[in-house]
């Protein structure tokens, strides 16, 4: 059949860069996909559709850490729990694992895009020529003032966090490298140094998981946003085996207690101050 006027707008109205499909072609960012395949990893992969081009291996290396460091974090994660719940409810694992990642919000899940943002804007008002320590307590200043949380430090879990000092070891490598620039490294440990001042004796509040590849992420290029989908990707895969695993143990509509803490007696929230 001769294509018509109509074929012309439908083509225009989905318009992309990122593939082009036609009978008996399939290409990812211009590269045929039968090249890409057994020659490409995953993660660089995830990269040329991002970004348009193939990484350097080292940049490869690189954002892999930060995924491979986001996978897992148990069942007392609610994305965890909630996609394990749903696998005991008969909707099947594709809707059980879309359970978790929608729960990966501002709260749970956002904080890695935030803190690029806090580094970002650290980095900016230094450029514009303000003195680097001002442009720190400025910029903690006025996140503070909105809340008393700041995305990538501290963490209610763990004294100090068992994946920040490899994945920071890596970028001081990746700088020293010439593969990064460091800019984001030096703006995260200086809000870390800023936020332990004067806590002597009192619990440290050390950069966390979500700092740590927020610093990767940007010193490789991600906008902020993608911060939070690389992490959506990287967690997903946790996800997942949690749902297949829950799936195999043969529970039905599993609460989010034991059966043994069932009824609870209703206990009136406390009113926030």
């Amino acid at each position: 059949m001769t294509p018509g006027p109509q074929d012309g707008l439908v083509a225009q109205w989905w318009a992309t860069a990122v593939s082009r499909i036609e009978p008996g072609i399939i290409e990812l960012r211009e590269h045929p996909v039968q090249d890409l395949i057994g020659t490409t990893t995953f993660v660089e992969t995830i990269w040329l559709l991002l970004r348009g081009e193939l990484p350097r291996p080292e940049q490869a290396k690189l954002l892999e850490a930060a995924l491979v460091a986001g996978v897992d974090h148990g069942p007392q994660a609610p994305s965890i729990a909630a996609a394990r719940m749903a696998a005991t409810c008969g909707v099947g694992l594709n809707s059980a694992v879309a359970t978790g990642v929608n729960m990966l919000g501002d709260v749970h899940g956002g904080a890695g895009q935030q803190c690029v943002e806090l580094l970002d804007e650290i980095a900016r008002q230094h450029d514009q020529g303000g003195e680097f320590e001002l442009a720190v307590a400025k910029v903690i200043g006025e996140w503070q003032a909105r809340s008393r949380y700041l995305p990538g430090f501290g963490h209610r879990f763990h004294p100090r966090d068992p994946r920040r000092d490899p994945l920071l070891t890596l970028v001081d490598r990746a700088v020293t490298d010439g593969l990064v620039t460091g800019a984001h490294l030096r703006a995260a440990r200086a809000v870390e140094t800023h936020l332990n001042l004067g806590r002597e004796g009192k619990k440290p509040v050390p950069m966390n998981i979500d700092g740590a590849t927020a610093v990767i992420y940007a010193e490789l290029g991600f906008a902020a946003p993608l911060a939070r989908g690389l992490f959506v990707l990287s967690r997903s895969v946790g996800i997942l085996a949690h749902a297949w695993e829950e799936t195999g143990q043969g529970r039905r509509n599993k609460s989010p207690m034991p059966p043994s803490m069932i009824p609870v007696h209703l206990v009136v929230p406390t009113p926030r101050a």
